[in-house]
């Protein structure tokens, strides 16, 4: 099998409120057992290897097998962490053993009167036959934020 070597990006924006405070979203991002909670969770896939470690220079992992379906693996490194305010990282996706994407990811957290404001920017570089992907990503980024506002219920 020939692969063509292809490069595309792809960035996006999402903002979502949260009708809880900023402390209580941090905890959701902060928190290992919180986050497993969310990030990822479901009845779609089985979990084959998680890790949680939340400081600069620390790394997540997040790897899963789809029923009937790909072994997706996530690996991130926290670049940025400020208090309640924001968490940047660089994250890599593999699917089925094969690398798909590079990304730089900002979450921002703002108070606002009606809970917390977060705030969610993402850029990134799409390798080969995923080339096309960036609006996959967005919208798994999109239902990521969702899961987050349902645990945060």
């Amino acid at each position: 099998m020939t692969i063509t070597r292809r490069l595309a990006r792809a960035g996006f924006t999402l903002t979502r409120d949260y009708p809880v405070t900023v402390e209580r979203v941090w905890d959701a991002f902060a928190e290992g057992e919180q986050k497993l909670q969310w990030f990822g969770d479901g009845d779609s896939f089985e979990r084959d290897e998680w890790a949680f470690d939340f400081r600069v220079g620390g790394r997540d992992i997040a790897e899963a097998t789809f029923h009937n379906g790909p072994v997706s693996r996530f690996e991130a490194t926290y670049t940025d962490i400020v208090e309640h305010v924001r968490i940047v990282n660089t994250y890599d996706m593999w699917l089925d053993g094969v690398h798909m994407s590079t990304s730089v990811a900002s979450f921002e957290f703002e108070p606002i009167d009606q809970g917390t404001r977060l705030t969610h920017i993402e850029h990134g570089v799409f390798f080969d036959q995923f080339w096309a992907d960036g609006p996959n990503r967005e919208a798994g980024s999109r239902g990521i934020l969702e899961t987050l506002g349902k645990y945060l219920a």
